[in-house]
């Protein structure tokens, strides 16, 4: 029987570790090597791999919260990285995690015990200040994370190594532009990590070149009305609309809402691939691109001395400093060869957590998940899931079952986009969070939550698609779901509203009433009254309907 639970990294994914484990009654012993929690979150100057200074959340607090612990209602919506590591400070006093931490302690191996077969443990080896010690589990969460190894590229960059003379370093080195003033600078790479160094370097640089492989979607934080952009998209209605609407329909609105804020073909951005392709969130990149301060290229062909020529033969000359932007790669070095074949991919793990081969299903590997939505929220409902399984109240498939969904799914992967894009293609953060939660017992019944509780059904079903709705019912119910959910929009509301107005809520509840009655006519009769043809009209719905509804329900409540 699981009892005594090895966590590694006391990072987001490490704290909600810790608390499922005690929740359902286990035993954790968290090893974090550095001498604090946080993870990637907490800045350093130098040395490790962590945020660089200036960073803020690309998901707003509402998406990203621990689904029983919402952030306080003054924190603004999206966080310096400085105030997220507050935030799990609070998470962990107030849960009392801090004692089950052992800081400063390097896991060194992580290999099965003879008789694993027959009792699924674990001998984990660590390091405290020279000190070796080896102690035995009974299950091990990994949550050391992705971005454990730089990925930095060189062969790829014929004369990068042997004749540059300028400076080059991988993101994870940058912490601030002070060093870059004056200078002109190439970054490798459009992912997050490079749209943001790219702009913050441009404000002091001669000179900065953005240069991209495939491609991007570039979004603004800031959607309908100046509310956050996954509050308004990331909604069970949305989901339907993508899941049921056909592809002839679905994918020229897609085209059509990714190009509502700029043209990326005019701005050089479009992704040559597909509408699958990867997705940013920048709110300064266009407009640094229009005036000029970043100038996007295509991928380097090959470096000389002091510059660089891309594949449509065009020449940069005097770059002094060249970042990459090329992302990480996760590696577990602590486990077992065997082991590591076995989690080689996200891919290759059942639900992207367990690997299927494992006569006993007590390792689980969190945090490798790459959603449309919020990572932290998705990480966490994992460890709920896990700490179940490792206690016997969730039983996985059969071996043969689970590698066959694993297979299944990679072929799936394969006809969405080719081998090249598979690692960059992003998850639907609904989709995976009701199939971890359906497997553990906690979705949402929003039909049932129609004929029950009308209110909440509203909001768990057209308002955003918040960690909180799976504290609703089963295992883990939390008391203080429900009016967290219906709360949700002050908190949202709360640290924009530093100066005072009038009061125009007579006005806005006419308009929400409206939009409420008018939208189920709308959806019966509009097919038989619109001069347009079914496509039209669909189309007419989800640009037009759908974001009135939203701006009427929310100007009714507020």
């Amino acid at each position: 029987m699981v009892q005594r639970v090895a966590i590694i990294g006391a990072g987001s994914s490490g704290l909600a570790s810790i608390k499922c484990c005690l929740d359902e009654g286990l035993e954790p012993t968290c090893f974090e090597r550095s001498d604090d929690i946080g993870g990637l979150w907490r800045f350093t100057e130098a040395g490790k791999i962590s945020v660089y200074r200036s960073v803020i959340t690309n998901t707003s607090k509402e998406m990203m919260c621990f689904s029983d612990f919402p952030f306080p209602e003054e924190f603004p919506n999206y966080m310096h990285h400085a105030r997220l590591l507050e935030y799990f400070r609070m998470y962990a006093k107030h849960f009392g995690l801090l004692s089950y931490i052992r800081f400063q302690t390097t896991v060194l191996s992580v290999r099965k015990q003879p008789d694993f077969s027959t009792t699924g443990q674990w001998a984990v080896v660590t390091e405290t200040n020279g000190r070796v010690e080896s102690a035995i589990f009974d299950a091990v969460m990994v949550c050391s994370g992705h971005y454990a190894e730089p990925h930095l590229p060189l062969d790829s960059f014929p004369g990068l190594e042997n004749r540059f003379r300028g400076q080059y370093l991988h993101s994870w080195e940058y912490k601030d532009s002070a060093s870059f003033k004056g200078k002109r600078v190439l970054v490798l790479g459009v992912g997050n990590s490079g749209g943001d160094i790219a702009v913050e370097i441009s404000r002091v640089a001669a000179q900065v070149f953005l240069s991209t492989r495939s491609g991007t979607w570039v979004i603004s934080r800031i959607s309908d009305r100046g509310f956050p952009v996954d509050l308004m998209y990331t909604t069970r209605f949305q989901n339907c609309l993508d899941r049921f609407l056909p592809s002839a329909i679905k994918s020229p609105l897609r085209l059509k809402i990714l190009n509502k804020w700029f043209d990326h073909a005019t701005y050089g951005l479009i992704p040559q691939t597909s509408l699958n392709a990867s997705l940013i969130v920048n709110d300064e990149l266009p407009s640094c691109i229009l005036c000029g301060a970043v100038v996007v290229k295509p991928n380097v062909e090959r470096f000389t001395e002091s510059s660089a020529t891309f594949e449509d033969g065009t020449v940069e000359e005097n770059v002094d400093a060249v970042v990459f932007a090329t992302g990480f790669i996760f590696s577990f070095p602590f486990l077992e060869e065997s082991l590591r074949s076995l989690c080689r991919s996200k891919h290759t793990l059942y639900k992207q957590v367990f690997p299927p081969q494992l006569e006993k299903p007590t390792l689980a590997v969190l945090g490798l998940i790459e959603l449309t939505g919020s990572i932290m929220a998705g990480t966490e409902l994992q460890a709920r899931w896990a700490t179940r399984v490792f206690k016997g109240l969730n039983q996985l498939p059969p071996a043969s079952r689970m590698m066959a969904e694993v297979a299944k799914k990679q072929q799936q992967l394969m006809k969405q986009g080719c081998a090249v894009e598979k690692r960059r293609m992003k998850t639907s953060y609904i989709g995976y969070m009701d199939e971890i939660a359906s497997c553990m017992g906690v979705k949402p019944n929003v039909l049932l939550l129609f004929l029950t509780d009308p209110k909440l059904a509203w909001e768990v079903f057209f308002g955003p698609c918040t960690p909180c709705q799976y504290r609703l019912t089963g295992p883990g119910e939390w008391v203080a779901a429900r009016n967290t959910i219906l709360t949700q929009w002050h908190r949202v509301l709360k640290p924009l509203r530093t100066r005072v107005m009038a009061d125009s809520s007579n006005c806005s509840s006419v308009f929400h009433w409206l939009a409420i009655l008018g939208l189920p006519a709308l959806l019966c009769t509009g097919l038989l009254i619109c001069k347009y043809s079914p496509r039209a009209w669909f189309q007419r719905v989800s640009l037009g309907a759908i974001p009135i509804c939203k701006m009427g329900f929310m100007k009714g409540r507020f």
